[in-house]
């Protein structure tokens, strides 16, 4: 069945790139919904529906455009939340043009997503079940989904900077997986990015708090890494949450190899090009306990996020 909030849950932080204040309130909705942003503080309250066909390039994160050109930036830590705990119909406040950054994860989402609680919809669930393997590159940057019964991610990346280096995982996200093992998980830049960004007038409400920096063998951070391959494991989010702009759960393996948010937004347009790739289900009960949100509990997040 799909699902939705059992109340409103609201958020405050900063916009990462813009460094202002930012409200956010997710409200329960209706059945076949799906997932909507609505810019509170936009005149008519415009909205931009969370899809693979309004994502638009944009610089370190995911930026979604309706057809009046109203954005909605940042939204990747948000959408994993929502997919990882399960809900499919949403809608989402917010009085600026991006989502706070929180601490840089999805943890702070997840927890207050799960606190709330959930109600389960009266209407089937329907996921896309890939049939075809699908691949785009760039240089030496890979995205590929590949037919399979649930949905797994695997990453690989490798980075010069001796403080992440080459890391590689694989997880199936059944069972809350993405839970206990990716939603904490912040994102992360070298020191040497931040100065650039910042001299382009980017990443201005970025902090130690809200992301890890390295430097070299050096990991700038005062509290240091909440998992040894936390850079790998943020990667493996950030898909999650751009393959939940397909409208619906995937079911299919994603491998990723140096990718990121433009080659996972070119894998969803690829794969929806040839109607041939997938198909549309109806998920039966076994099916739906193989989705990432399913049985999820406030008990399988950490008491506090970890630091190593």
């Amino acid at each position: 069945m799909q699902a939705t909030l059992r109340q409103s849950v609201s958020f405050d932080g900063v916009g990462l790139h813009s460094g202002t204040g930012v409200r956010m309130v997710l409200h329960p909705a209706p059945v076949n919904h799906g997932i909507q942003f609505r810019r509170i503080d936009l005149a008519g309250r415009p909205r931009v529906r969370a899809t693979w066909d309004a994502a638009r390039p944009a610089t370190l994160c995911t930026r979604i455009v309706n057809a009046d050109g109203i954005s909605v930036s940042t939204i990747e830590h948000i959408m994993a939340a929502l997919a990882g705990c399960g809900v499919h119909n949403v809608l989402v406040d917010l009085d600026g043009p991006e989502v706070p950054i929180l601490d840089g994860s999805a943890e702070p989402f997840v927890r207050e997503i799960l606190t709330g609680g959930l109600d389960q919809q009266d209407a089937p669930l329907r996921a896309v079940k890939v049939l075809r393997t699908v691949e785009v590159r760039n240089g030496g940057s890979v995205a590929r989904i590949q037919p399979e019964d649930g949905l797994s991610i695997e990453f690989q990346i490798d980075f010069d900077d001796a403080a992440i280096g080459l890391q590689e995982k694989s997880l199936n996200l059944a069972n809350g997986t993405f839970v206990h093992e990716l939603c904490d998980s912040r994102t992360f830049c070298r020191q040497s990015d931040v100065d650039a960004m910042r001299a382009q007038g980017l990443a201005l409400g970025g902090t130690y708090d809200n992301a890890v920096v390295v430097d070299g063998d050096a990991v700038l951070n005062p509290g240091g890494l909440r998992h040894t391959d936390e850079a790998v494991r943020h990667k493996m989010l950030d898909a999650l949450g751009d393959l939940a702009l397909a409208g619906m759960p995937v079911l299919g393996r994603y491998v990723g190899v140096r990718s990121g948010h433009a080659m996972t937004i070119r894998l969803l347009h690829a794969l929806f090009a040839d109607p041939n790739n997938y198909v549309v289900v109806e998920c039966d009960t076994a099916m739906t306990g193989m989705m990432p949100g399913a049985g999820v509990q406030l008990d399988d997040l950490p008491a506090q996020p970890r630091v190593l």
